[in-house]
């Protein structure tokens, strides 16, 4: 059985957000955690721009020549890749934020372990 590949980036998208959420929670290293939440994020663009997919579609940009009848059957949803594009702006930008604060946590307790953070 082949697999469609709308599917797959489901079942992807899917495997993504479930490795990042056990990550998140049951993971003891700050850096791991912060990896397993870009997870999460990637997991969700993925599926988002899954969403956008059309079978067979063309690129969504009205072309001289080109029929309408035949660019409105075939064109790719085009707001999902946009939604898509903002959200690795502001992934990479939490990211870069999240591992500031790392940097200053180790520098005030030694250590990058959460259990130690915290006190536990």
């Amino acid at each position: 059985m082949i697999m469609d590949t709308q599917l797959a980036s489901l079942l992807t998208s899917g495997a993504l957000i479930v490795i990042g959420i056990f990550g998140a929670l049951f993971l003891d290293n700050l850096i791991k955690k912060v990896i397993a939440l870009a997870f999460i994020g990637d997991g969700a663009n993925l599926f988002l721009v899954s969403l956008g997919y059309k079978a067979g579609g063309i690129v969504y940009i009205f072309l001289p020549g080109m029929s309408m009848s035949n660019f409105s059957q075939n064109a790719s949803y085009p707001l999902p890749y946009a939604l898509v594009l903002t959200s690795i702006v502001i992934g990479a930008s939490t990211m870069a934020v999240m591992l500031g604060i790392i940097i200053v946590l180790n520098k005030k307790y030694g250590s990058i372990s959460a259990s130690k953070i915290l006190g536990e």
